[in-house]
């Protein structure tokens, strides 16, 4: 026998649409999508999860640093179908990640693989560490010799 009837699910789904929290699924009411961010060298990868979603409906904008991700996922047809469970939350999605400084915007790629929106944001060249080099008063350049705590000298 399946319950078809769970009282603290459907408390969670009423709380939701209330107060803007917990697990409201049904509607059309804007719900968070999880992602995951990491850095990888002069870039940071943005991964969200987005199964189910039409790649078409997915819609990404930068507007004064804040990321916006927006997807929508269609309801099934309920034509002839008893629902027995219904979990997978339908309507729009938004997400929306406010942005530092030190990143070149204009050249954030995005791609999609097995319901998963990919974004890669390289930092801008002026925020990538770099070494200077040191010119003494004598106009000899100091620079680092790798392995060595201090820096050798040579002619410039």
């Amino acid at each position: 026998m399946v319950l078809t009837f769970d009282p603290f699910r459907e408390f969670d789904r009423i709380a939701g649409q209330v107060f803007g929290t917990g697990t409201a699924i049904t509607g059309t009411a804007t719900q968070a999508m999880p992602l995951d961010v990491y850095r990888s060298g002069g870039h940071y990868v943005l991964h969200c999860d987005l199964a189910g979603v039409d790649p078409g409906s997915v819609q990404v904008d930068i507007d004064r640093q804040v990321l916006t991700i927006r997807a929508e996922r269609s309801a099934r047809s309920d034509d002839g179908v008893q629902w027995v469970r219904r979990e997978r939350p339908t309507g729009t999605f938004e997400r929306r990640i406010a942005l530092g400084d030190g990143l070149n915007l204009d050249k954030i790629a995005a791609t999609w693989q097995d319901g998963v929106l990919t974004l890669t944001i390289p930092l801008a060249e002026a925020s990538k560490p770099r070494r200077i080099a040191i010119t003494a008063t004598d106009g000899r350049r100091h620079e680092a010799v790798q392995g060595s705590p201090t820096p050798a000298l040579t002619k410039s």
